[in-house]
């Protein structure tokens, strides 16, 4: 009995200094406001970007095309991990274009999504902030996520925008509740995959951000996921090979370039691209997955044609790594990635939560093996 009361104790000291070290805001109205950064930030290859929360290392501005570097400062994959028993929980941040698409939900594309850990096994959504702002210009949204919760302590994860940035990011609690940057584990910051590709593997078009494929495979796979796909610019640009092989935590690379290559690129660039990966890190497994053959190529004779070359020439190139070294190198056919009913897209490529839903089903058994999760 000794023992547990002095356990117990043991925790709640651990818990009153963790509080005591996250600096908050009071508001006024019975709430505070904590900076993020001051919580647990997952999901980024490099802590070295330009803003706390884009995805690419400072150091490749002057490397990478303007459009690249616009597109690597949207927040896509990036979440915030903390711990609260705050019965109210909400947000307040700063968008960095306040951006708007004809074919992306705002919910998905500058809102973010709260989960709460629940149980002992599943990250469940609880709920996902409309991002209103006062006017065109303006570029701050807050809002509520949850109320009335039952005032114990559980883990929390919010998901940033997948196509717009944050400048700065507010968990708002109850002023007298403790928030912490919760427990490590719960994403394993020891499984780290890199993940680089197009607008599809950046999020165009789910309807929130927690539905983005990365974000799904972070959650099923207790793993964290760097997400550099980057819309339009997904091209196999060595400099950003190289950048990759650098990020020294990196578990697992997974290469999905293919939408935004065209036929000579992917017969052109794979090689060397992957093979800068193998060179530089070869302990670290590469799964190569295939471009998606669109719902319409079925009836559009040239893209169905197309596309299928595409994926062929990028074929080519694994099974030329694999025959020098077969060792660690994986490939995932197009097969099954839009599921059967092809239903999976808003526009013939970017993928619906459907589409997403597909996805994530496909690559996570073949990531699971590899890593042994």
């Amino acid at each position: 009995m000794k023992k547990t009361l002095l356990a117990a104790a043991a925790v709640m000291c651990a818990a009153i200094a963790a509080h005591a070290a996250v600096p908050s805001i009071a508001t006024g109205d019975g709430s505070k406001l904590v900076d993020a950064r001051h919580l647990r930030v997952i999901n980024k290859g490099w802590d070295d970007t330009a803003r706390p929360y884009t995805r690419l290392t400072a150091e490749l501005q002057d490397s990478v095309r303007p459009s690249l570097w616009d597109r690597s400062q949207c927040s896509s994959g990036i979440a915030v991990r903390f711990a609260t028993d705050s019965r109210n929980i909400g947000v307040k941040y700063e968008l960095l274009w306040n951006t708007h698409m004809i074919h992306m939900a705002d919910t998905g594309l500058k809102g973010t999504d709260l989960y709460i850990f629940e149980g002992d096994s599943v990250w469940r959504h609880v709920n996902t902030n409309r991002p209103y702002t006062k006017g065109k210009d303006d570029k701050t949204v807050e809002s509520s996520y949850v109320g009335n919760l039952d005032g114990r302590m559980h883990e929390y994860m919010i998901y940033l925008p997948l196509y717009d940035g944050v400048e700065r990011l507010l968990v708002k609690v109850d002023e007298g509740a403790v928030i912490t940057p919760g427990r490590p584990g719960l994403i394993d910051p020891a499984c780290k995959i890199i993940a680089y590709g197009t607008s599809i593997l950046q999020g165009g078009c789910a309807s929130r951000s927690g539905m983005a494929a990365t974000n799904i495979l972070s959650r099923e796979l207790n793993c964290e996921i760097a997400n550099l796909g980057f819309s339009g610019e997904g091209k196999m640009d060595l400099c950003m090979a190289r950048a990759m092989a650098a990020i020294p935590d990196a578990t697992l690379f997974l290469i999905d370039p293919v939408p935004n290559c065209t036929e000579m690129m992917c017969d052109t660039l794979t090689y060397d691209f992957v093979r800068i990966l193998r060179d530089a890190r070869p302990d670290v497994p590469v799964v190569m997955v295939e471009g998606p053959i669109y719902p319409y190529a079925r009836y559009d004779s040239h893209f169905g044609g197309y596309l299928p070359r595409k994926n062929a020439a990028f074929r080519r190139n694994y099974e030329r790594l694999a025959a020098e070294r077969p060792e660690g190198i994986y490939y995932v056919t197009s097969e099954g990635l839009d599921g059967v009913e092809d239903d999976g897209t808003v526009d013939g490529i970017h993928l619906t939560d459907l589409g997403f839903r597909h996805y994530a089903d496909r690559l996570r058994p073949v990531l699971a093996e590899i890593l042994g999760r």
